[in-house]
């Protein structure tokens, strides 16, 4: 089953969603690494259509935004007030033609808080639409619980929709009616153009339903069919906080379900979390307690986890990440990260280096074979290849106004507890001394010793504590017989 590309998709994305309790408007709450709204508008493209437009409402300025980020192609309508579907779906068109788009074709309406709903299942709707004939196809599920949708009445003859009863207004057999409108539509553009002229606020809230334009078509002796979604949670629509979480569960499964398939192992698919953009190439490995976010690719044979966050990082090639936290960052092949390192932007570790336990790094290159094993701060720093920065080492770039860069050379072995002061450059092949203060260039091939002179004042202790645990040890070790 073929289909020619939609005139349009429309999608309603103006209502308030007070339901989430939130200052940030519905459709656009994170989940996956997009927007409610743009996964919708994700799968819209997938269709191709020839236009592509979002009726907003609620919030319009913080929608049109994201919008102008996200896909600055799509057009925008403005549903002043929010009077119905119908209305909404009137405002859009009006918008079009506006814009001199005269529709001739299919035109899909979907909703801006449905981000489960796939480019495949919208592709197969449509080419059902097309094939059939239909003025319009209605996207339904079958669901375990349809209480409070509306239930889908079919003709028992030839399968039409004759009806849409909402759950207050349906007889006990058809409440007994699984199927259930999705409110996802594919419509003749010029018939749909027709109905919506007919729709009236003749109900209870006084608005303009969509819905009305089925019955308004059929009378008209026009064809009203309907196509029945594989996977019901397709078609759930997020609305509070409680939903929102169990679209992020299903979306996160289907890209890990992807991810094994394409090659990747995830130890505990049950807390492992992945955005959309994420890469995992065959042969990586993923343990527990990890999320991937962002545009984070992880290379063939590479392991991540347990507890790692990584956003928007690059993993190398047979890399080794565990227990660390790492945004913007390149790890390099072969690379090892961790336990508790902290890769803040601009971080970029060469093939083989090592950033240790309780090590962080921010806008630093750090060379190929070289390590930083432990307890280390390294920022706005070059080092070179085959160095070893010693334990408790600070990079010391921040004059209370401006950041300063350090240079260490390749081959370097640098003492535990020393202080780089920036600006500052360290020749290949330098050794400095523990405990030192490096304010000046070091030349290549020396030993750099920045500290003072030792200095033992023998019985400060009686003399300025006396009666004190430190100095009556110090008497009892004194008066003990030396060996």
């Amino acid at each position: 089953m073929s289909a020619t590309r939609p005139a349009a998709v429309v999608v309603l994305a103006a209502g308030e969603g007070t339901r989430m309790k939130s200052a940030t408007p519905k459709v656009l709450h994170p989940v996956c690494g997009r927007s409610l709204l743009g996964h919708v508008v994700a799968a819209a493209r997938e269709l191709d259509p020839e236009q592509l437009l979002v009726v907003v409402g609620h919030g319009r300025e913080q929608v049109v935004e994201h919008l102008a980020a996200s896909d600055p192609a799509a057009l925008t309508a403005v549903q002043e007030e929010q009077l119905g579907t119908g209305h909404a779906v009137r405002t859009g068109l009006a918008e079009l033609d506006r814009h001199g788009v005269v529709l001739d074709g299919t035109v899909v309406v979907t909703y801006g808080d449905t981000p489960l709903l796939t480019a495949r299942t919208l592709a197969t709707l449509v080419a059902a639409h097309q094939a059939d004939g239909n003025a319009v196809t209605v996207l339904t599920a079958h669901v375990p619980d349809p209480t409070g949708y509306g239930r889908i009445v079919r003709d028992v003859t030839d399968g039409q929709v004759t009806a849409i009863v909402e759950q207050k207004d349906a007889s006990p057999a058809q409440q007994a009616i699984t199927e259930i409108n999705s409110g996802v539509y594919a419509y003749d553009a010029v018939l749909l153009a027709e109905a919506l002229t007919k729709v009236t606020t003749d109900n209870a809230q006084a608005e303009e339903y969509l819905t009305d334009t089925l019955a308004i078509l059929r009378d008209a002796g026009h064809r009203v069919g309907a196509f029945t979604a594989s996977d019901h949670r397709e078609i759930a629509g997020v609305n509070n906080r409680v939903q929102l979480a169990e679209a992020r569960r299903v979306l996160n499964d289907r890209l890990l379900h992807q991810a094994m398939l394409d090659g990747a192992t995830i130890v505990d698919p049950a807390s492992t979390w992945l955005d959309h953009a994420v890469v995992l190439e065959p042969d990586t490995l993923i343990h527990p307690h990890t999320q991937l976010l962002g545009a984070t690719r992880v290379a063939a044979g590479a392991e991540v986890g347990p507890n790692c966050t990584l956003t928007d990082t690059v993993v190398g090639e047979g890399a080794r990440v565990t227990n660390a936290v790492a945004e913007s960052a390149e790890i390099g092949p072969g690379a090892n990260v961790g336990p508790y390192a902290y890769l803040r932007p601009g971080a970029r570790l060469g093939r083989g280096a090592k950033a240790g336990t309780y090590v962080e790094i921010k806008n630093a290159s750090i060379g190929e074979g070289t390590k930083v094993p432990h307890l280390s701060y390294v920022g706005d720093a070059t080092i070179g290849e085959h160095t070893n920065i010693g334990a408790a080492s600070v990079f010391v770039n921040y004059d209370g106004e401006h950041k300063h860069h350090t240079t260490i050379g390749s081959y370097c072995k640098t003492g535990a507890d020393n202080m780089f002061v920036a600006p500052v450059v360290v020749g290949d092949g330098v050794y400095t001394a523990a405990g030192s203060v490096i304010t000046k260039d070091v030349p290549t091939g020396s030993l750099a010793v920045a500290r003072g002179q030792q200095r033992n004042i023998e019985g400060w202790v009686a003399r300025k504590r006396p009666g004190s645990a430190a100095a009556q040890a110090a008497e009892r070790a004194a008066s003990s017989p030396k060996e």
